[in-house]
């Protein structure tokens, strides 16, 4: 979390356009939003939902915790798998089954990206809007975007589970969000960013992620 935090205040120092302290900062990197009335398109990812990670159901239809799971729950399953029984309320006390609503529909190519089904959108300011994609067991790499006013960064942060970090932003390409929705406290939008002038062995110099967003801006 304390990383997290510290990467926004970076973030919010390095915006086009934005006045800090009555200087303005290094003009780079950012992209001009387009506001619409009504953005068009198939939005129907939201309507779809996940369990959280390691969630899934067992042989015998129950949902249960696969993975990094506290170790009180091992005495609540037999040997097959199954919940006992009288430890089913027990066991849903400690598990989260909560239907996780998307909110991104992606494609990328970037560092160690399998695709990512969320993003959290929060509101840092009154004219500041920080949005981020959640990664997973099989996905490592953020997107990040720095909204002020109407001006956008975005930029991709990677995590590795190999310890190894690295961050790079996008120069080219569009975010389009829907200024109504925006209005209602929901972020309706359609992006692609783009970087070709950089070079990486993994993904080649196509560095690039697109998609489409919605998803409500938490105060």
């Amino acid at each position: 979390m304390f990383r997290r935090n510290y990467i926004v205040l970076i973030c919010l120092f390095c915006l086009l356009n934005v006045k800090v302290s009555g200087q303005t900062v290094n003009q780079s990197n950012i992209l001009k939003i387009k506001w619409v009335d009504k953005l068009k398109g198939d939005f129907s990812f939201k309507n779809q939902w996940s369990y959280p990670e390691g969630i899934y159901k067992n042989d015998f239809g129950q949902l249960v915790c696969d993975g990094f799971c506290p170790s009180e729950l091992d005495s609540m399953i037999d040997e097959t798998g199954k919940i006992f029984k009288d430890s089913i309320s027990a066991y849903y006390a400690i598990v989260d089954t909560t239907h996780l609503t998307h909110t991104i529909e992606s494609v990328a190519k970037v560092w160690e990206w399998a695709g990512t089904n969320f993003i959290e959108v929060v509101q840092k300011s009154k004219d500041t809007v920080y949005a981020y994609t959640l990664n997973n067991v099989s996905t490592h790499s953020s997107l990040e975007l720095m909204i002020v006013g109407d001006d956008c960064k975005a930029d991709v942060l990677l995590l590795s589970i190999t310890g190894v970090e690295n961050s790079v932003g996008f120069t080219t390409g569009y975010i389009i969000i829907d200024r109504k929705f925006w209005q209602k406290g929901i972020m309706k939008a359609k992006f692609e960013f783009r970087r070709e002038d950089f070079f990486d062995s993994i993904v080649n110099k196509n560095f690039y992620w697109k998609g489409k967003i919605f998803a409500t801006i938490k105060k």
